[in-house]
């Protein structure tokens, strides 16, 4: 960016920014707030946040800062979550100030569960609409906070009740590239960058690409440009820096040398330490004046960073989920490639890759006539690392989506500038085709239509339990099942979290990967004979079963395993050792009780 494009960005002061933020997210609040806060009572199928919630309870009730123990999922002793205190604590100390305001539990925990997810909501609106302008070089205010206001809407993970981690990584994975784009201009932005990093990465691992190519960039701009040697070492401080705050605060001593792979541990905290002050110090060095001594220099850094991973952690080199059964990572519907997403469900591929691709696309077109600028580059980077990640796992289009948002509206726009200095009909035709597929909602809404064309054959309605499918994820689900005594609960993954939340039962199964035991337990139940699950429930002292016919991960099971015990009870065929509880006959969860 030239000094001239610099200073008028500049220019455009960010309160007029944060102001226009935060009145879009009243607009989106107004709106959730005169329909009556739907995503309150009903989550939705939203298994992190009621984990969440339970997490926080558990703090709140005196479960250590350092235990991260779910006790009462799973088999008998529960098994160690993989996330960080560092989300709990802000949505505890809500929860917290609104008790010494005088509010009830019930009405502490909603407040918590509207305010931190509509203050993430706002702050990323202002985030994105800042690296926009720094992307664009211009003012594009509009089409930035209408684009990313409508993006952000349409992910959903920052609905009011949503509070799982998701939105924190967006927010500060957004944040670190926008800081680290303004580096030049503002000199505390490059350590703040690295500090926005490092705490993306210890909320949750699924941020380490974006993380590692943020720190790439960093490194790369300092070797190709000795100007940016500021940048190199204010991000490798900040993330370095912060990395041994979180170490030191969220993992007792007693566990500094356990390595987690899929968790903040003594793995991260180690690359994140050596990378983060080795890259500092050699932005410090005078020696470094040269591209080649840069570049040696980096290439050193980096074969030292390996060597420890190869020597110390080689574990941590393999797959993610290597060692866990197929069948688990399947219910974990965040975790689906993009040809299974585009398969079952091509409203949420729709909306979740089309914007994405279109901005690659746009910036690829600008590659061909012109050299990318500084703001420009960063962008792409993250963007195609976001879009890549995506294809391996749909949860990667979480960023590719609001990172999208940067070239799209600099495409809007650029078009306006032309019709304000040319209207014709035709530079109008091409703002509204630009506006229209921009937005998530068109193409989500051509892939319902699609989809209705398709299914109106008679031969593609024969089995539609899929149209009828509901989550059973409100509290009124779970009424019937709270009010019996506490047991052990066979119920599909999808039904743990809110057996959790909502009642004093411990749920066998739960979509999480290092719930093991469990879900193994569980899809062995149902996808085995009767018999079989009947060893298995004895084996683990299940007393109740719990069906919810509209859940599309029990009605997988029927199909895959037409004899199985989930197969079995959802066509009526309940076996001599299980008594049906008459009162829920009919009700979106039917129970079973063990004889």
């Amino acid at each position: 960016m030239d000094t001239a494009t610099d200073m008028t960005v500049q220019g455009t002061g960010w309160k007029n920014d944060l102001l226009i933020a935060f009145c879009a997210t009243l607009v989106v609040v107004t709106i959730n707030a005169v329909s009556g806060f739907p995503t309150l009572a009903d989550y939705g199928g939203d298994n992190d946040s009621m984990l969440r919630l339970v997490e926080v309870r558990d703090l709140l009730a005196g479960q250590s800062w350092f235990d991260l123990h779910q006790y009462r999922m799973g088999v008998s002793g529960g098994f160690l979550m993989h996330w960080s205190r560092l989300v709990d604590a802000p949505i505890a100390l809500i929860i917290l100030a609104s008790e010494a305001l005088g509010a009830g539990v019930e009405t502490a925990e909603r407040a918590a569960r509207i305010i931190w997810p509509t203050l993430l909501y706002g702050l990323t609106i202002f985030v994105i609409m800042r690296a926009s302008r720094r992307f664009a070089g211009a003012n594009v205010a509009m089409p930035s906070v209408i684009l990313s206001t409508a993006a952000l809407f349409f992910l959903v993970i920052f609905s009011p009740g949503v509070i799982d981690h998701h939105n924190v990584q967006l927010l500060l994975t957004a944040a670190s590239l926008c800081l680290l784009m303004a580096a030049p201009s503002w000199r505390p932005a490059a350590l703040l960058s690295g500090i926005c990093s490092g705490l993306t990465l210890a909320v949750g691992m699924e941020t380490a690409p974006y993380v590692a190519m943020l720190g790439a960039c960093a490194a790369v701009l300092f070797i190709v440009d000795e100007k940016e040697r500021p940048t190199a070492r204010g991000f490798g401080l900040g993330f370095a820096g912060i990395a041994s705050i979180v170490f030191v605060t969220t993992i007792r001593p007693s566990d500094w040398g356990v390595a987690q792979c899929d968790a903040f541990s003594s793995f991260q905290f180690a690359v994140a330490a050596l990378s983060g002050f080795g890259l500092a110090a050699i932005a410090g060095l005078s020696i470094a004046s040269t591209v080649r001594a840069r570049l040696v220099s980096m290439l050193a850094l980096a074969a030292m960073v390996v060597a420890v991973v190869l020597v110390l952690f080689p574990q941590c080199l393999a797959s993610p989920y290597a060692g866990i059964d197929q069948r688990v990572m399947d219910d974990i519907v965040e975790a689906q490639p993009f040809w299974r997403v585009a398969v079952t469900q091509p409203k949420l591929m729709a909306a979740r890759y089309v914007t994405p691709f279109i901005a690659i696309l746009l910036i690829g077109l600008q590659l061909r006539s012109r050299r990318l600028r500084r703001e420009e580059t960063l962008t792409a980077v993250l963007l195609v690392t976001a879009f890549v990640v995506s294809l391996w796992q749909v949860r990667g289009s979480t960023f590719s989506v609001a990172f999208a948002v940067l070239p799209l509206s600099a495409w809007i726009a650029k078009i306006r500038l032309q019709a304000n200095a040319a209207p014709s009909w035709r530079i109008s035709s091409r703002i509204v085709a630009a506006w229209l597929v921009s937005l998530n909602a068109t193409w989500a809404g051509v892939a319902v239509a699609a989809q209705s064309v398709v299914q109106k054959a008679p031969q593609h309605r024969a089995n539609s339990d899929a149209d009828h499918a509901v989550t059973c994820a409100k509290t009124s689900d779970f009424a019937d099942i709270a009010a019996m005594p506490a047991t052990t609960v066979l119920a599909s993954s999808n039904l743990g979290s809110g057996i959790l939340l909502f009642t004093s039962h411990r749920p066998l199964a739960g979509p999480y990967h290092r719930n093991v035991g469990g879900n193994i337990a569980m899809l062995d139940a149902f996808l085995g004979t009767p018999d079989t699950a009947r060893t298995i429930i004895w084996r683990e002292q299940v007393g109740l079963i719990a069906i919810c016919r509209g859940d599309t991960e029990e009605m997988t099971y029927a199909k895959e395993a037409p004899g199985g015990l989930a197969a079995q009870l959802l066509q009526g065929n309940v076996p001599a050792w299980l008594e049906p509880d008459s009162s829920t006959a009919g009700k979106p969860i039917e129970i079973y009780k063990v004889r």
